[in-house]
């Protein structure tokens, strides 16, 4: 039956058969580890377990997938080590945040890879970033925040992470919300613990992850998503208002725009070391793209309340190529915000 799908794909694709047959005979008995930038009870690494529990059925060969957790840097450590040091074997994806490939442009330290060499395979969702408070903050409004006599602490990871940092060193300057960034933390996991214990107010990072590890602070009124930042509300969050309707001037909504919508569709992306085998690189979209329209993992993603809406591999490529045409004037602008 596998040679008969394989030969299917080739006539698609427009692969040989051989070459998908030595797919096959590749990945069989082999395990894929996905490398994951942050520690463990996040949003990346709930995705990422989610995905792993399916995607090896839809890779010729059926290799078993397991998740390793990779911290650091705000998942910088990750990904200079899926360019760098993984093999380019097609075992190994990483899925570290997409600020980091604004952070090459704008000149990031410890960069060691070249965004445009990578090979994508895609990303489940779009990011829709929000900015999430505790009730006992005192914060439950964006008129309340704007208000507030004295910076709101929010918590960070590492800078060049699109969030929560990147957002929330943007929001800081565009609308002119007191905010003391406390940054350093493992990931958003300890950023939300950090927010129970009243270390911290809040962060500001993906609705996706929140809605799911943030859920019964949510539902009991002991967290608030006092705003969002997309080009277009969630459905979820009608009446929660846009970021972008607060700034007072042209360059204020350009910086939101680019710095943090822009970044959006490229988050949460899940990539290869560059070098890998075009026949691999295709086996692993298709089999990405696979697992996100099977109903076993659309069932096991809503019980885990995991939203899905996935970005093509060829639409991040764009994106990202989009960022090494920004201006001169808008770079120094971010580099200024994000770095100093």
């Amino acid at each position: 039956m596998r040679r008969i799908l394989c030969a299917m794909i080739a006539v698609v694709s427009f692969v040989t058969v051989g070459e998908c047959a030595s797919v096959d005979d590749f990945y069989k008995g082999k395990s894929v580890k996905i490398v994951v930038g942050f520690s463990a009870g996040g949003g990346f690494d709930t995705y990422a377990r989610a995905i792993a529990r399916h995607m090896g059925k839809h890779i010729p060969g059926g290799p078993s997938i397991v998740v390793e957790n990779m911290t650091g840097a705000g998942s910088l450590i990750a990904a200079n080590h899926v360019f760098k040091v993984a093999k380019p074997d097609g075992l190994t994806i990483g899925h570290f945040i997409g600020g980091l490939f604004l952070g090459q442009v704008l000149g990031q330290p410890g960069i060691e890879f070249d965004a445009r060499k990578f090979e994508f395979i895609g990303a489940p969702i779009t990011d829709h970033v929000v900015c999430a408070l505790t009730k006992a903050s005192g914060i439950s409004s964006i008129d309340k925040w704007m208000a507030s006599k004295t910076p709101v602490k929010m918590g960070g990871i590492a800078p060049g992470t699109s969030t929560p940092d990147n957002a929330t060193r943007i929001l800081k300057v565009a609308l002119g919300l007191p905010i003391q960034l406390v940054t350093g933390y493992k990931g958003t996991a300890e950023v939300r613990l950090a927010a129970e214990g009243g270390e911290i107010a809040g962060g500001c990072w993906g609705w996706d992850s929140v809605s799911v590890t943030w859920r019964k602070a949510l539902d009991s009124g002991d967290a608030v998503v006092v705003l969002q930042v997309n080009r277009k509300n969630h459905p979820d969050l009608p009446n929660v208002p846009q970021a972008i309707k607060f700034a007072k001037t042209d360059e204020a909504r350009r910086i939101i725009d680019v710095g943090i919508h822009g970044d959006s569709d490229i988050v949460r992306t899940y990539t290869l070391p560059p070098g890998t085998s075009k026949d691999r690189v295709q086996a692993l979209r298709r089999a990405f793209d696979a697992t996100l329209k099977d109903p076993e993992f659309i069932a096991d993603a809503k019980k885990s309340r995991l939203n899905i809406d996935p970005v093509a591999a060829d639409e991040i490529e764009k994106d990202i190529a989009g960022l090494f045409k920004l201006d001169s004037a808008l770079i120094g602008k971010l580099k200024d915000i994000l770095y100093n």
